[in-house]
């Protein structure tokens, strides 16, 4: 499953909380996450990042994590070619 998560930072991001981000995303990828894109944005998030995680669970227990950096907004993902599927 595809997950697209939406952050703002809490405080002013450093590189003791860029470190303890990227410690995230290791444990993440260690559980059998996989990260699909990083980037930070202007706009109404600072923050989007997009992982495929087995199930809800998987995804709902790496968000949990980010409590104390970010604020986060998380939505399911289907790829378009899928959803067209739906459509008939």
């Amino acid at each position: 499953m595809i997950f697209i998560g939406y952050g703002k930072w809490r405080k002013k991001p450093t590189k003791e909380s860029v470190a303890q981000a990227t410690r995230l995303f290791e444990q993440f990828a260690k559980e059998g996450g996989k990260i699909l894109g990083q980037y930070w944005t202007l706009g109404r998030y600072d923050v989007t990042t997009i992982i495929e995680a087995k199930d809800e669970k998987t995804a709902m227990k790496f968000v949990a994590r980010w409590g104390d950096l970010l604020s986060l907004e998380t939505a399911v993902a289907i790829p378009r070619e899928e959803a067209i599927r739906l459509l008939d």
